[in-house]
């Protein structure tokens, strides 16, 4: 193999795993749309590494690819197809938890919850709070500045805080029924 083409490969290949956590994230854990938005994200990257600016840090640089053509893929998906209500989805398509139901609901509650956030706070707070980035990082990964990081990551850490401390009826009645 020509030594040109397996040292961008094989830099890619050490931040697949990252990608993929980063993109089921985004996804809400849908595996198959995490797998073809990285397959995406890694082939651009090949495609235009000879662009890259050779300053900047790989990861970033990999995770801001990934993060647009997320962006792109929900714009398009917006505009062919119609939202259901998260309330609306089946019981049987939302992740699983197995162990206690206290812990269970409340996974379950934030998943919701994280679900339903705009995708630019969720994608902040998913790269801050799951994926340990500085606002730096998250801010050029996002192509936004810092500011609008700290007000994003603000306003959905506020929004989540809220929604988890809601009384919602279908978590009282599964507490109810698990005592």
């Amino acid at each position: 193999m020509d030594q040109a083409i397996s040292e961008p490969t094989a830099a890619v290949e050490a931040h697949l795993l990252a990608l993929r956590r980063f993109a089921r994230s985004l996804l809400r854990g849908d595996r198959e749309r995490a797998d073809d938005l990285v397959q995406d994200c890694v082939e651009r990257a090949l495609c235009y590494w000879h662009r890259r600016r050779q300053d900047r840090e790989l990861r970033g640089w990999l995770f801001t690819i990934l993060y647009h053509r997320f962006i792109t893929e929900e714009r398009r998906r917006r505009r062919e197809f119609q939202h259901r209500p998260l309330d609306d989805v089946p019981e049987a398509e939302l992740p699983g938890f197995e162990g206690a139901q206290e812990r269970a609901l409340a996974c379950r509650d934030l998943a919701r919850a994280l679900g339903e956030l705009p995708p630019e706070q969720r994608a902040v707070l998913l790269l801050v709070a799951a994926r340990e980035a500085t606002y730096q990082q998250a801010a050029g990964t996002l192509g936004v500045p810092i500011g609008t990081v700290m007000s994003r990551l603000s306003r959905g850490r506020e929004r989540l805080r809220r929604r988890m401390n809601e009384e919602r009826p279908a978590s009282r009645a599964a507490l109810a029924i698990g005592r």
